[in-house]
């Protein structure tokens, strides 16, 4: 990992775990960008973002995990087939997508996690937590709100 301008800390390179054949120059502008595509495993269909602030070159990068809509590819497969990067974020959201993963990683997927629906749950037991530790009228108070009946 190239930071040459001192982006992440001090100006200079880093040896990464070299589990893949490729290297990454970090530069000043950060890339942001809404990305659907399939997933070379299992031509399963994945959506997500793609952050980050480098770019990334490599043999590894001539196996890519993912192939986008907008015709360009991410991420890489190395090799023997044992390890998958990518700057894709929100890779376990969807179903398809997650159960390829699992496979690839040699789990037997009997029941589909539904991602939205964990996530929905969870924000609810914190909210309830939330409203059973937390003295609701003296927030309303201080926010000079009125106290919901």
């Amino acid at each position: 990992i190239h930071d040459p301008h001192g982006y992440e800390d001090k100006a200079g390179s880093s040896a990464a775990l070299g589990l893949l054949a490729m290297e990454t120059t970090l530069h000043q502008d950060k890339r942001l960008t809404q990305m659907v595509g399939t997933l070379t495993l299992e031509s399963a269909a994945v959506s997500g973002y793609e952050i980050h602030i480098g770019v990334s070159q490599g043999e590894a990068l001539n196996h890519p995990l993912v192939h986008f809509q907008d015709g360009s590819r991410d991420g890489a497969i190395s090799s023997d087939g044992q390890v998958v990067g990518t700057y894709l974020h929100g890779l376990f959201e969807q179903t398809e997508a997650c159960n390829a993963l699992l496979r690839w990683a040699g789990l037997s997927v009997r029941e589909t996690p539904d991602y939205h629906a964990l996530r929905e749950r969870d924000i609810d037991r914190l909210a309830d937590a939330f409203e059973q530790n937390v003295r609701m009228k003296v927030i309303y108070d201080l926010l000079e709100l009125k106290t919901p009946l």
